[in-house]
């Protein structure tokens, strides 16, 4: 578990747990079964917006990564410096930032179909993993830019998308950025529910390779014993619904969580969306070391 001190205020809902109920599936035991209703209606709510919805056929021809958009050299980092430099965006450009000769690129995926997204050029591409051309100490250098290919998980599966390849000094492989942007989210066909106690998931953090599971980062306090996430399956999309279990006496701080859970399915995700019961919108993927420019 990662437990970080957010400073978001005491969590709606500290101490109480929310069950599984009417269709829906969760972890721990229930101690507050009107609050389970509540959250069992609104998943289904959610799940009844977007089914057959132009947001969700929106959804499914956009280009939507859920994996970095970049990846280090094989093997990662060499040692804690190189990470450092990484994590600070400490980089020293030694080679010249080729100009592309075209607007756009395209997205291919594995299982057929294609999309053709804007290209960011190489000093846009740049400036995104550095944050100043001043040298710092620990740096990373940088010895030649080239335009290539990267592969990358998204809402469609896996895709091959162009990316700018980085070569950095002391590594055989190139660090690689994405080189396209994501689709626009589409406008969710439902909004926020108010009376519906919770905090949002904190990210998606993986679907495994069969599709039958999904890692996900959510929110609880420091008055309860974790997180739960409760799933509201139909066969266009996979509503999650994040709560908390148990209860601790004592002062409730203000303080927020974050913890992974893990929620099995019943069947492979495979083109059904993905989606957050408290805000009714896709789950955003984020990557631990770089804000993912998927979610705006």
């Amino acid at each position: 578990m990662v437990a970080l001190s957010a400073g978001l205020g005491a969590l709606p809902g500290c101490g109480s747990q929310q069950e599984p109920g009417d269709g829906a599936r969760g972890v721990g035991t229930a101690t507050n079964t009107a609050s389970a209703k509540a959250q069992a209606h609104r998943a289904r709510q959610v799940a009844a917006a977007w089914d057959g919805s132009a947001s969700a056929a929106a959804w499914r021809a956009g280009y939507h990564p859920i994996d970095g958009v970049v990846q280090l050299p094989q093997g990662g980092l060499r040692d804690s410096a190189d990470r450092r430099a990484f994590k600070d965006y400490s980089f020293v450009l030694r080679a010249k930032l080729p100009t592309a000769n075209r607007p756009e690129g395209r997205v291919v995926w594995d299982k057929g179909g294609s999309l053709t997204r804007p290209l960011w050029g190489a000093k846009k591409a740049y400036e995104s993993l550095a944050a100043s051309q001043k040298k710092a100490e620990p740096s990373l250098t940088v010895t030649k830019v080239k335009l290539g290919t990267m592969r990358v998980a998204t809402s469609r599966g896996a895709a091959t998308i162009p990316a700018w390849l980085f070569s950095l000094d002391g590594y055989d492989s190139p660090l690689k950025r994405a080189a396209v942007s994501p689709s626009k989210l589409p406008q969710p066909p439902i909004g926020r529910d108010g009376d519906v106690p919770g905090l949002p998931l904190h990210r998606l953090v993986r679907i495994s390779s069969d599709g039958r599971s999904v890692g996900v980062v959510a929110f609880h306090g420091a008055c309860d014993d974790g997180a739960v996430v409760n799933v509201q399956e139909t066969s266009g999309s996979v509503v999650l619904s994040p709560s908390v279990k148990g209860q601790k006496k004592g002062r409730c701080t203000k303080q927020a969580i974050l913890q992974k859970v893990t929620v099995k399915l019943d069947r492979p995700v495979g083109n059904r969306v993905l989606l957050d019961a408290v805000t009714g919108k896709p789950i955003p993927y984020k990557s631990p070391h770089r804000p993912s420019p998927s979610w705006s």
